[in-house]
């Protein structure tokens, strides 16, 4: 769709060098990378493992 809007005579003398940089064949702007994301504000998160007491050194 870009490179038709480009070689459109119409709009060839619209774009500027800088309009022209800005463009890019990259769209990601649709992509969910990590999934859908749904958050429970009620509950905690538990982020690590729960620590137990270390236990003391043998004595020499």
């Amino acid at each position: 769709m870009i490179q038709d809007v480009l070689t459109d005579p119409q709009w060839a003398g619209r774009f500027t060098d800088e309009d022209r940089r800005a463009l890019t064949p990259l769209f990601w702007m649709h992509i969910q990378p990590y999934g859908e994301v749904r958050l429970n504000m009620s509950s905690r998160l538990q982020l690590s493992a729960p620590t137990s007491p270390e236990p003391e050194p043998a004595a020499a």
